[in-house]
């Protein structure tokens, strides 16, 4: 599949590209189709993404909580070991993107399907390159990860306040050490391994990921860093289309 060139306008051509594809009545196999959640996230933000059936299987992924000194490859080495079927697609969301991409040295996959993430370091907003160098983020006060308000800005990027009761569901992972591993991870990530099939999709206005940075994507026309939940009909409707080219 071509992949589409992110911008801040969107293209009625890329609309178009989509469109135009239909997927099969028949397929012989199930696709099975992994997704791994954003930093702190737990499985129900997939769980308005519908894939149709027979064609495809969903499976949910979860964050575990990191041993002492663990790297993130040691992490995605024992993250691989959930994947129970030959040639899937793994789709990952913001840090879940990144550790997707780390999964994919020790799986063999059919498509790699980035959503509000980043593919390599350069995409990295300039106050993460920041704080690589400045070690900054050590200050942060990730002590207070019960606070929802405050672990919400953390992983997507945005004040809940109105949303607060959403959020407490969809953000559970509150481990401290988890938290300061994550950030730690996601400031320092280098990628060095380019997964085959790799599709990268990313919303016009992600405030944690600005697209300006972003190259070679699928925008989405008014999506955000949390458009895996709330544009939940985009997903379902280009998805699969996405999956099968």
């Amino acid at each position: 599949m071509a992949i589409l060139t992110c911008g801040y306008k969107s293209s009625k051509k890329n609309a178009n590209f989509l469109a135009k594809f239909k997927l099969p009545k028949m397929m012989e196999d199930k696709i099975h189709v992994y997704f791994m959640p954003g930093m702190a996230a737990n499985p129900s933000i997939f769980k308005n993404i519908d894939l149709p059936e027979p064609q495809f299987e969903k499976h949910l992924l979860e964050w575990f909580v990191p041993e002492m000194g663990m790297s993130l490859s040691d992490y995605a080495l024992e993250m691989a070991k959930k994947i129970e079927h030959d040639d899937p697609v793994l789709v990952g969301v913001s840090f879940g993107g990144m550790l997707v991409q780390e999964m994919a040295r020790y799986v063999h996959t059919r498509k790699v399907v980035l959503v509000s993430s980043v593919k390599h370091e350069s995409e990295l907003p300039k106050r993460m390159i920041f704080a690589k160098y400045t070690k900054i983020h050590k200050l942060l006060p990730t002590g207070l990860v019960n606070n929802v308000e405050l672990l919400a800005k953390y992983a997507f990027g945005e004040t809940v306040t109105k949303r607060l009761q959403l959020y407490e569901e969809y953000l559970s992972i509150r481990d401290k050490y988890y938290i300061d591993w994550s950030i730690d991870q996601i400031v320092n990530w280098r990628r060095t391994y380019s997964p085959d099939g790799l599709v990268h999709i990313h919303g016009e206005k992600d405030a944690v990921f600005p697209i300006g940075n972003i190259s070679d994507c699928i925008p989405v026309k008014n999506g955000t860093h949390t458009m895996i939940i709330h544009r939940a009909k985009w997903f379902n409707q280009h998805l699969p289309t996405i999956i099968l080219q």
